[in-house]
């Protein structure tokens, strides 16, 4: 080696000053936000990213330290997705490549696809809070106004030690999209202020389209979307074929776009008629 150096010096406490200035001076921004949506799975995300684009400030909350839920995987551990037509033209505006087995159903590569609306969520200007888990809703005049966290891994703690108060952030509306737990209704449901229903058996046929009809508001201020509609409303569950997370998503944005963004409604372009 000649001696010359490769990279630029810096200490060790440079470097925790960049993460700790840069990460505080952005969540600081995020404790009130147009929306909060919570779980980072492809209904999460795009979700996210319409609400962002449409001009929302949009805080995106996530369990795992990873974004994608069960869009990564596909089905039994295999690393391929299927969407069905219309909901492929999704994934190829993100420059996705499919390929059609039979008409209509398509079959992508499922890391590049969630990869692909990771970044297009990330590059629409959704600040994602990941490693958060959601331990209770902010409640105010009858009306869901944001989410109580904590940290992912304080409930892994011994009880004894996990003393350790959670933070509140709040907004004009909440999405739940954490799946088929339904995280965020299901503590509404605890307090028996609405009521949850029995997912349904497999059906891929006719779950994507009711799922995508149910997207909705299930109290005032929280919507339902991805397979946590599937949980509240009773609905079949759709395996690995991803086009009712997608249009659901979708769904959910432009519902939500008018109790957060009533200013802005006139830049969003429905989905659906």
């Amino acid at each position: 080696m000649s001696g010359e150096r490769l990279f630029n010096p810096v200490s060790d406490g440079d470097v925790t000053r960049a993460i700790l200035r840069s990460f505080l001076e952005e969540i600081e921004e995020y404790t009130s936000s147009d929306a909060i949506v919570v779980g980072a799975g492809p209904s999460g995300l795009i979700c996210a990213r319409e609400l962002a684009k449409n001009g929302a400030r949009v805080l995106l909350v996530e369990r795992n330290n990873y974004l994608g839920g069960g869009f990564w995987i596909g089905g039994y551990l295999m690393n391929k997705l299927t969407v069905r037509a219309p909901a492929h033209a999704e994934l190829a505006k993100l420059g996705v490549p499919l390929t059609e087995t039979r008409d209509g159903l398509y079959v992508a590569d499922a890391p590049r696809a969630c990869s692909k609306l990771i970044a297009s969520a990330c590059d629409a200007g959704v600040k994602i809070l990941n490693m958060t888990t959601v331990d209770d809703v902010v409640l105010r005049n009858g009306r869901v106004r944001g989410v109580v966290v904590n940290w992912t891994p304080v409930g892994a703690l011994p009880r004894q030690i996990t003393c350790v108060d959670p933070v509140s952030f709040e907004a004009g509306v909440v999405v739940d999209a954490t799946g088929h737990d339904a995280v965020v209704a299901e503590k509404l449901a605890g307090r028996g202020l609405i009521t949850l229903a029995v997912m349904g058996p497999m059906d891929a046929d006719s779950s994507e389209d009711a799922i995508v009809e149910k997207t909705g508001e299930v109290f005032p201020g929280l919507i339902a979307c991805g397979m946590s509609v599937s949980t509240v409303h009773g609905l079949p569950r759709m395996g690995p074929t991803f086009g009712g997370m997608l249009f659901s998503g979708l769904r959910a944005a432009e519902i939500a776009s008018v109790q957060a963004l009533p200013a802005c409604n006139t830049k969003a372009e429905p989905a659906f008629a």
